[in-house]
């Protein structure tokens, strides 16, 4: 029997790796699989070697904080992996940890083939990476086309497999009429701690702004179940009546849809507001030391990938000093007062978006690259 073992290092990781694996399995059900993985794994029926939550340090701070405890996860990830002898390593996502474990195990099993999953943005910061992971990847899945340039420099194999955020894969309908009265505004606060200790307090700032003067909107935060108490109880402490929470995925799609305005933090989410046509502003907010050691070295001039792609600010950016209640106010109100410039920002998004698009969907294009090693 072959055997894959799936290495990721946060949620969305998980949430990724589970979408191929599902696809694989329609393919191919004879294959034992283990995991560091979560919820989204777990509900597939792959096992995982410890909890997720142990290793799900991305800020420089955090890292450093952890620096000893995530050693012994290492060597523990490692010795699993070994023990385990897979014919594949499919690591996702998290590279600072996942491709560290994929280049120990490459010396010292190099007959384990090693694949991961979302490139790392060389394009963005350290370009030079490249030629030290073709020593220890065999390929690497790539979400966008462009990004192809940089590893086919390298000669180290790659497939563009498009975004999975832009898969068309949810047809279901929620009614959500007899939930919500009145027009939704969207709020993404982000997934980590540290995230939400930064953008929510900011937010509740911004939402109270506006009930002074418009009382006809909803808010939802969009979280993930793990911080859903925690913005309830904050949400429930500034007594905002009109502002709610969900962490359902089908619910959060519907509300998605019918959302007059979203309000998004920096990262993947921003990809899924703008597949389903909702007019947005970007925020973000770190502690300064994580912001002046990005600032060194990132090479790019936005935070949000459709601004990236475009080299241009098509959808507004509100980061650091900037990230504040009356900002966002003053940016929101503005766009809902022109809807000729909301019109133009979706015109541009759309334009962008299909061509972030696989002719399949991701996960069943990165299947197709598992399965070709297993054969």
């Amino acid at each position: 029997m072959k055997k894959i073992f799936i290495l990721t290092g946060e949620p969305s990781g998980d949430k990724l790796a589970s979408k191929v694996i599902k696809e694989l399995k329609k393919s191919k059900n004879d294959i034992e699989y283990l995991s560091v993985g979560g919820q989204h794994l777990n509900s597939i029926g792959v096992k995982s070697i410890y909890d997720q939550k142990d290793i799900t340090y991305i800020a420089f701070t955090d890292i450093l904080i952890n620096i000893f405890k995530i050693k012994r996860k290492f060597n523990e990830t490692v010795k699993k992996i070994l023990d385990f002898n897979p014919d594949i390593l499919f690591s996702v996502d998290s590279p600072d940890f996942t491709l560290r474990v994929s280049k120990t195990i490459k010396l010292k099993k190099p007959n384990i083939k090693t694949i991961h999953f979302i490139a790392p943005k060389v394009w963005a910061w350290r370009e030079g990476r490249v030629k030290k992971m073709k020593s220890y990847l065999d390929h690497i899945l790539l979400l966008f086309d462009f990004e192809k340039k940089y590893f086919d420099k390298e000669k180290l194999k790659n497939t563009f497999v498009g975004h999975p955020i832009l898969d068309n894969t949810n047809n279901e309908k929620i009614e959500i009429n007899e939930l919500l009265k009145g027009k939704i505004i969207s709020i993404f606060p982000g997934s980590r701690l540290s995230e939400l200790k930064s953008h929510v307090p900011v937010l509740i700032g911004f939402i109270k702004k506006m009930n002074k003067e418009k009382n006809n909107y909803n808010y939802i935060f969009h979280s993930t179940e793990s911080s859903k108490n925690y913005l309830s109880k904050i949400i429930k402490e500034n007594n905002l009546k009109n502002t709610d929470v969900v962490s359902n995925e089908k619910i959060k799609i519907s509300i998605i849809k019918k959302s007059t305005f979203a309000i998004v933090k920096s990262g993947t989410v921003s990809l899924e507001v703008c597949k389903y046509g909702v007019p947005s502003v970007i925020i973000y907010k770190m502690n300064f030391l994580n912001f002046f050691i990005a600032k060194l070295f990132l090479k790019i001039k936005f935070a949000n990938m459709i601004n990236i792609i475009n080299n241009k600010e098509i959808i507004p950016e509100l980061l650091q000093k900037e990230c504040n209640p009356d900002e966002i106010y003053n940016a929101v109100n503005y766009l809902l007062k022109k809807p000729e410039l909301i019109n133009e920002q979706l015109i541009e998004v759309n334009k962008t978006i299909n061509k972030l698009r696989s002719t399949t969907s991701s996960s069943n294009e990165a299947s197709n690259v598992l399965l070709s090693y297993l054969r």
